[in-house]
């Protein structure tokens, strides 16, 4: 990146949205890019609703000494009418010295203010949390590029199986790939690097209760418990991946790619239900499914032995497939 000029910094910046990891970085960075112009820079956070019409004119009156301001507006979506207004007026002719930073749920709440600043030329950061799977695909990939590596989709999608869907997780495993390798990171540099680590993973039980491997799914399921991992997405991950199953044997065996789109699911998980489909029937499927079930009414009503629960369910669901199998 070239020098930044005071050019460069936005004077009102609406962060909108409410995932936490970008909000935060997008104010970590405006802070950054603001101490490059002026290292002495004053910056200095408020709650929007805790702040009245008084403070926020001396707030944003021309400091006696000079020198850039942050100002950091903290959930926006709670200023009063009047607070409002005042920034609205200000947000017409702002101080070139002062970058004003307003971070904003962007629900129902507040949305004039949000629009007002909007239309006054707030440069707008989205800070909205990632809905779909190919968002998160995107973000991954970004996360690796802006770290000054590569990443393949394929490589995106199998730190997300391996990771989850949190985006602090997945920020800090992508940090963590680029830390610990050359940059280029594919399917297999994730395998190599989540293996043994996979394992306090919901899904690696799931994986071998639905394979019928039961020493691999206990072994899994017992050091997932002793390292702290909490039962409930245990439980999770055994009812998706029968459902999983089950839906996608219901669909017949054809091509992936075209299943994803019918199914609604990404195909690497189209491809890897439809090789743990083998070996199960219908009938072997619903007695599955009801395993799970029970397993998880055991798990969320706070059964006394959580673990024991999980530990009958592995035994269940391998049952089923041996009682149905062809």
């Amino acid at each position: 990146m070239g020098g930044v000029t005071a050019a460069d910094l936005a004077p009102i910046l609406l962060v909108l949205g409410d995932e936490e990891l970008l909000a935060t970085r997008a104010v970590a960075e405006t802070v950054a890019r603001a101490r490059d112009v002026d290292p002495e820079v004053d910056v200095r956070e408020y709650q929007a609703g805790a702040l009245t019409v008084g403070e926020i004119a001396e707030m944003l009156s021309p400091s006696l000494f000079g020198g850039r301001r942050v100002l950091v507006l903290r959930s926006g979506q709670d200023a009063r009418k009047d607070l409002a207004a005042a920034l609205l007026a200000y947000a017409k002719n702002p101080d070139p010295d002062v970058q004003l930073v307003v971070l904003h749920l962007g629900g129902a709440k507040g949305k004039a203010f949000a629009d007002g600043l909007r239309a006054a030329g707030a440069t707008v950061v989205p800070a909205a949390k990632l809905k779909g799977h190919r968002e998160r695909v995107a973000f991954v990939r970004d996360e690796i590029r802006r770290a000054g590596g590569k990443c393949t989709d394929d490589a995106a999608e199998a730190l997300i199986a391996a990771v989850g869907n949190d985006m602090r997780e997945l920020a800090a495993a992508c940090s963590q790939l680029i830390a610990d390798t050359d940059g280029r990171i594919g399917a297999d540099t994730v395998a190599r690097y989540y293996k043994g680590r996979v394992e306090v993973s919901g899904f690696t039980v799931a994986d071998a209760t639905l394979i019928g491997d039961v020493p691999a799914a206990l072994e899994a399921l017992r050091w997932a418990l002793h390292v702290g991992v909490d039962p409930v997405p245990i439980a999770d991950a055994l009812a998706d991946g029968v459902r999983t199953v089950a839906r996608v044997a219901a669909a017949g065996r054809g091509d992936p790619y075209q299943l994803a789109g019918t199914l609604g699911m990404p195909a690497w998980k189209v491809k890897s239900a439809q090789q743990r489909a083998r070996g199960w029937t219908p009938e072997g499927l619903v007695q599955a499914m009801r395993a799970a079930a029970e397993c998880n009414a055991a798990v969320k009503g706070g059964s006394d032995d959580r673990a024991y629960a999980l530990e009958r369910a592995v035994f269940s669901v391998a049952a089923a497939r041996q009682g149905g199998a062809r």
